[in-house]
């Protein structure tokens, strides 16, 4: 559930991203120190790279489940080991931490950086952080609600106003069947 909230998250954060990527001018591919230091203290403040704390832990605990049912004679030097290489490999985190800060200063210029850093290191965005995703799902709750609210009205007007021109049409066809059926008149 925990992953599921992050995972929400982060897709709000992408997409706001993306929204205003698209309406804010491109920047330079040139970032300064300052600019890369901004976006790094959005990423944090947002926890943009959150979700994917638990890559290396599960590609460990996977490995090692496996090579354990293939060798289970081994399993103490399999866990052995696996734990020795996964922390050896865990300073790669700051590899992703600075393709995040890039992502961000491509997009968003340093004073928009130090503006949502701010914003979400506040107690109103820290509450957004962990409340969104509650309401979020309250608002697709209500969007479903209001989806089939519309939906039936829709139907129930348009079925009355068929309805009506049928018993329309149904009154006056009498009227025409006593017309000669080539078309001239008595």
């Amino acid at each position: 559930m925990m992953l599921h909230n992050r995972v929400r998250r982060l897709s709000a954060v992408v997409a706001a991203s993306a929204v205003l990527a698209f309406s804010a001018p491109a920047f330079s591919q040139d970032v300064t120190d300052a600019h890369l230091k901004a976006a790094r203290a959005a990423v944090t403040a947002i926890h943009a790279t959150d979700p994917f704390d638990n890559i290396l832990p599960q590609a460990a605990a996977a490995l090692e489940q496996q090579l354990i049912q293939k060798n289970p004679d081994m399993e103490e030097l399999i866990g052995k080991t696996i734990s020795e290489k996964a922390l050896s490999l865990a300073s790669r985190r700051a590899d992703l931490e600075k393709e995040a800060a890039l992502a961000y200063a491509k997009v968003f210029s340093e004073q928009e950086l130090n503006d949502i850093a701010a914003f979400y290191s506040s107690e109103s965005g820290k509450k957004l952080l962990d409340s969104g995703p509650a309401v979020t799902r309250d608002l697709v709750k209500a969007a479903d609600i209001w989806q089939n609210g519309l939906a039936r009205d829709l139907a129930q007007q348009v079925g009355e106003t068929l309805a009506a021109a049928a018993k329309a049409k149904a009154t006056a066809a009498p009227a025409d069947a006593t017309a000669p059926a080539d078309g001239t008149q008595n």
